[in-house]
């Protein structure tokens, strides 16, 4: 992975995590800075030019780094909470509310790993809900061999059984995670969308064969997995294409294994969805007819006979206690 320049803040900027990750970009521009926010929330930014050569911001995460998950995200749906070690991800999929949601491309890298257990376990004392999520504003595992974020948080989580994390991500980065035992309270989460919608929207994304081939190995060793099929797309020929992407995944991976499988329309806050419509005016996907509704945006042909066809579909390869539908 290539970074344009990397900024450090001045307070971590001599710790022992960030020493390490400087040492795995390379030779780059490092330009030290007070606080994350002075670059990434400045005015009159482009994301759309940013992605394409991205910095990387090293800093500290302060106030709540611990929140509770959107209504009827996760397995839990919804009683569970997330962190977010990074802001921002490697991919550039073209339907991806990030892109709506911060004026910057350039990825942080939170680096105060301990703090986020430090509320991790504070939140679990205080709540009944103890499933734990990473990957809402990022992907888990795409920069994990700069972060190294499964060298911090797995055996944190090895040594909490009580707990559950689950990892989503679109990466093939396991192979740090082949290096630890499995964990039954750690759940890698991979999302796929059909061939063609991904050929058409998934930039920079691994391709599908290569992604089931990561979990297989994963399942094998013995990791929980869990399919998210989401954003669910409408589009003239979108059952069938689901039907060959169940095919495709149930004949690589066992769904008797499986942790979990889940469905999810496609969905934006309506401002979301206005920053998005001008940063990619002529991105077809962005243009067509929407249906507006508490403040969400979803596409016009979809809804919930789509889904529910789709649904009947992927119930026929796997038992229906492992599904659930995301909000």
């Amino acid at each position: 992975m290539n970074f344009s320049s990397v900024y450090i803040e001045d307070e971590i900027a001599e710790t022992e995590r960030v020493i390490d990750i400087l040492a795995r970009v390379g030779d780059i521009p490092r330009i030290r800075i007070e606080r994350y926010g002075e670059i990434f929330n400045r005015a009159g930014q482009n994301f759309r030019l940013q992605k394409q050569a991205p910095a990387l911001i090293l800093a500290k995460k302060h106030g709540k780094k611990v929140l509770p998950a959107p209504e009827g995200y996760g397995f839990e749906q919804g009683s569970g909470f997330y962190f977010s070690h990074m802001l921002n991800c490697l991919y550039d999929c073209r339907y991806c509310f990030l892109q709506g949601m911060y004026r910057s491309a350039h990825y942080i890298l939170f680096t105060n790993y301990e703090d986020f257990m430090h509320d991790i376990l504070g939140q679990s004392a205080q709540a009944a809900g103890n499933v734990f999520y990473s990957g809402y504003d990022c992907d888990s595992l795409a920069m994990e061999p700069v972060s190294g974020f499964c060298n911090s948080f797995i055996p944190f989580f090895a040594n909490r059984p009580e707990m559950t994390l689950e990892i989503r991500t679109k990466s093939t980065q396991v192979r740090k995670l082949l290096e630890f035992d499995p964990l039954p309270n750690c759940v890698v989460a991979m999302s796929f969308t059909p061939e063609a919608a991904a050929k058409r929207w998934e930039h920079r994304v691994p391709a599908i064969t290569k992604r089931l081939l990561a979990m297989r190995k994963l399942q094998q060793a013995g990791w929980p997995v869990a399919i998210r099929f989401e954003p669910v797309i409408a589009e003239p020929e979108v059952e069938n294409n689901y039907a060959r992407l169940f095919q495709q995944v149930f004949s690589t991976l066992n769904g008797e294994l499986m942790h979990s499988v889940s469905l999810g329309e496609f969905r934006l806050p309506t401002d979301f969805h206005k920053k998005m419509v001008k940063l990619y005016p002529e991105e077809g996907l962005l243009a067509r007819e929407t249906i507006c509704s508490d403040g969400m945006v979803s596409l016009a042909g979809g809804g919930a006979e789509m889904m529910q066809a789709i649904e009947s579909r992927l119930l026929t390869h796997v038992d229906s206690s492992r599904y659930y539908r995301c909000a």
